[in-house]
């Protein structure tokens, strides 16, 4: 396996990781009836993780 090979399967590793957590860090936020706490752009906003 090449060097580039390797990168792009730690790559992959590495988004399947932060996509498993955002679903748990939801799901948790659904249990607890908390809101999301996000930065779009420069504001820092609230989302409700049970509307879409």
């Amino acid at each position: 396996m090449s060097e580039i090979e390797k990168e792009l399967a730690l790559q992959e590793k590495i988004l399947l990781g932060i996509k498993k957590t955002h679903e748990k860090v939801v799901e948790f936020k659904k249990q607890k009836g908390t809101p999301l706490v996000v930065m779009r752009g420069s504001e820092i906003v609230k989302i409700k993780p049970w509307e879409k």
